[in-house]
Formats: C-alpha cells, sequence, structure tokens
C-alpha cells in the first residue's frame, strides 16, 4: 500500500514537472516568436534610417557643390563694382545709390535721386539690402 501511493506520489510529480517543462518550452517559443518580430522591426527602422541619413549627406553634398559655385560666382564681385567706381565717371551715382539703399531709400527714389534706370535701382537694391 505504501509502495502504491509512493509510485502515485512519483507519477504526480513526473506529471507536474512535465507539465512545467511544457509550459517552459511553450513560453520560450512565444519570447522567441516575439524577439524575431522585434528584430524585424528594428531591422526596417535601422534600413530606413540609413536611407534617410544617405538622403541628407547627398542633399548635404550638393548643396556644398552649388555653395562652392555660388562662392566662385559672387567672389570676384566686389573688385569688379570697385573698378566700374573707378572707371565710370557716373560712378559716383552708384555709390550715392549704395548709401542711399543702406539708409532705406525705395527703387523710385534711387532713380530720381541717382539718375539710374529702373533695373539698375532694383539691383543696386538687391545687392546692398541688409
Amino acid at each position: 500500500m505504501i509502495l502504491e501511493v509512493a509510485v502515485i506520489v512519483l507519477f504526480l510529480f513526473w506529471a507536474g514537472t512535465l507539465a512545467m517543462f511544457l509550459a517552459y518550452i511553450r513560453g520560450q517559443r512565444l519570447i522567441a516568436a516575439q524577439q524575431a518580430q522585434g528584430d524585424a522591426l528594428r531591422d526596417q527602422r535601422i534600413k530606413d534610417l540609413g536611407k534617410r541619413v544617405d538622403n541628407y549627406q547627398s542633399g548635404n553634398v550638393r548643396m556644398g557643390e552649388d555653395l562652392h559655385e555660388l562662392r566662385a560666382v559672387v567672389g570676384p564681385l566686389p573688385d569688379k563694382l570697385a573698378q566700374l567706381e573707378q572707371r565710370d565717371p557716373s560712378s559716383l551715382s552708384f555709390a550715392q545709390a549704395a548709401r542711399l539703399v543702406g539708409m532705406g531709400a525705395t527703387v523710385d527714389e534711387l532713380t530720381q535721386a541717382c539718375g539710374l534706370t529702373q533695373a539698375e535701382a532694383e539691383l543696386m537694391r538687391k545687392l546692398h539690402k541688409n
């Protein structure tokens, strides 16, 4: 009788251990599936962020190239303007127009005060506007 009870108790322990082992295995599979799903989302996010970084880098490179070209075009303009002012007898009107623009003169005021054409006055206003 004691032997039968011991066998039954051992069987119950074995069944309980087996049930816990199966639950543990199921839990591990669930955790592995969740981990794989999280890894896939992370990998996709990394790929998307990498594309964004590449786009920003290429945009910055293009902007740098454009800026370099712009510097090459704009760089010699002050020297050319100085040469024109020295060479042209009517350069006083350009220097005066630059001063007036600095004081806030309008395009019409520049054309009247300095004898500039409308296009020249607009150009002076754009060049010397602060």
